[in-house]
């Protein structure tokens, strides 16, 4: 790699800055530039929920590293408001377009990081362009909400859709003071779980005063004569009052800037790479939301747009543009939410996931306490399993509880990277201590009852 050779990074949050960073320190010769289609940087997009319901009192705390900083300090050429319009990869150059002024640039560059996210999908329905109608995912969108928030004062709030910001943002507008109602097209919320799962995550819902209407559907949206959102209506014929109404259905991943320029999308509608974050175009990679990855479990292309991969994504993009070799592993799905005084986590695959990938699943389910069943405080952590009947390897593990169940996830995720079986699994050294586990943990407990069932 030839000194002063330029990378351009496009996207300057999760994958883009880590891809950024980490080209940067290990060949300080390059020609960093980052191409940012909004005023903010480097930030941490997972706690917009939390800077809502008041509990971070100011947007500026998920902010990592300003522009100002990473220009003066780690020498990398930030430039924020410029969205990049066109990619030409036969001139391997950009056009970037200043959203201020409106002026276009065109930038050359020697490799090029695409790391686009992925947007919210806003559905076609009547009356989403009145105000006060928003989504949730970028820090603009976090500061423009909550500020809608506290100018108006709203009483009641309909949240579409119950997946991991619905149910987040449920708690956040709760703690408002806000009544929620969640409106959700399935028979169960978080559609990744496992329907005993869910409905533990239910519970809590109705517990703490959030309203629940599963197997409904949006049909529009009606507002007042100023523009103003006031109702929304259902398939079921229900009427709901509301002066806010938050759209989280779900995201698409950002690649229509790629696919114009020829790069190709793999099976999931992601920017298709190979184990190094190369795209099909020479000098081009891609890291984040944007992108597939490998499912260590099944080995095929997936889907699964959460931080941790998209800043390991960009890391070895940025290891390779700078010289060196290095490869992502790939991913198990791992995921952890907040859903009032529940903890509800995930790794690798459901029933009907190990199904559709060609696998016999088993599951199997328990409940034991997080902590001995003498020392005070302890709280139920429900467990389920899911393996191979056939070879007894483990596919995936869900869990809902109190306390303790965000690191037990990750026992179960190491497992699934070392391609572990329920035996080897039933033979790991966990640590005991009565404040903080059972003898038998509850991850022990659960591999044991799968292993019951072979």
């Amino acid at each position: 790699m030839a000194h002063g050779e330029r990378v351009v990074v496009i996207g300057g949050v999760a994958g883009g800055m880590s891809a950024a960073a980490r080209a940067k320190r290990v060949n300080p010769h390059l020609d960093v530039v980052v191409l940012e289609r909004s005023p903010y940087v480097s930030y941490g997009a997972c706690g917009l929920p939390y800077f809502i319901a008041g509990l971070i009192p100011d947007h500026r705390r998920l902010i990592v590293y300003t522009p100002e900083y990473l220009r003066q300090e780690r020498g990398i050429d930030v430039r924020t408001n410029a969205e990049v319009i066109q990619i030409r990869p036969a001139e391997r150059a950009v056009i970037a377009r200043d959203s201020q002024s409106g002026r276009e640039e065109k930038i050359g560059y020697d490799y090029l990081v695409i790391a686009t996210g992925a947007r919210p999908i806003r559905p076609s329905l009547p009356g989403m362009e009145l105000d006060n109608v928003f989504v949730l995912r970028s820090l603009e969108h976090g500061i423009h909400l909550q500020r809608a928030i506290a100018e108006m004062s709203p009483r009641r709030a309909v949240i579409i859709g119950a997946g991991y910001i619905g149910l987040e943002m449920a708690e956040a507008l709760r703690l408002r003071g806000l009544d929620v109602t969640v409106v959700e097209a399935l028979d169960h919320v978080l559609g990744h779980l496992e329907p005993d799962i869910s409905r533990l995550v239910e519970e809590e819902l109705a517990a703490k005063g959030a309203h629940l209407l599963k197997m409904t559907k949006v049909t529009a949206l009606e507002g007042d004569a100023r523009g103003r959102v006031r109702r929304v209506l259902t398939d079921r014929g229900e009427q709901i009052d509301a002066e806010l109404v938050l759209v989280g259905i779900g995201i698409r991943p950002a690649v229509a800037l790629a696919e114009e320029a020829g790069i190709a999308l793999g099976p999931t509608g992601a920017i298709a790479v190979n184990e190094r974050q190369e795209t099909n175009i020479a000098r081009i990679y891609a890291a984040g939301d944007c992108c597939e990855a490998r499912h260590i479990v099944t080995g095929q292309p997936t889907w699964i747009p959460l931080g941790p991969a998209a800043n390991k994504q960009g890391r070895v993009v940025g290891d390779n543009v700078a010289g060196r070799r290095a490869r992502f592993a790939g991913v198990v799905g791992t995921a952890v939410t907040k859903v009032f005084d529940l903890a509800v986590a995930r790794t690798g695959l459901s029933v009907d996931q190990a199904k559709r990938a060609g696998f016999k699943p088993g599951a199997a389910a328990i409940t034991a306490s997080s902590r001995a069943g003498y020392y005070p405080g302890g709280q139920p952590i429900t467990v389920k399993v899911i393996f191979d009947r056939e070879s007894q390897r483990l596919l995936g593990a869900q869990m809902v509880g109190r306390e303790g169940v965000a690191k037990r996830i990750d026992i179960f995720a190491t497992a699934l990277h070392a391609d572990m079986t329920l035996s080897e699994m039933a033979g790991l050294d966990l640590s005991y201590a009565p404040p903080f586990a059972p003898v038998w943990d509850p991850v022990l407990i659960a591999v044991n009852a799968a292993l019951k069932q072979r």
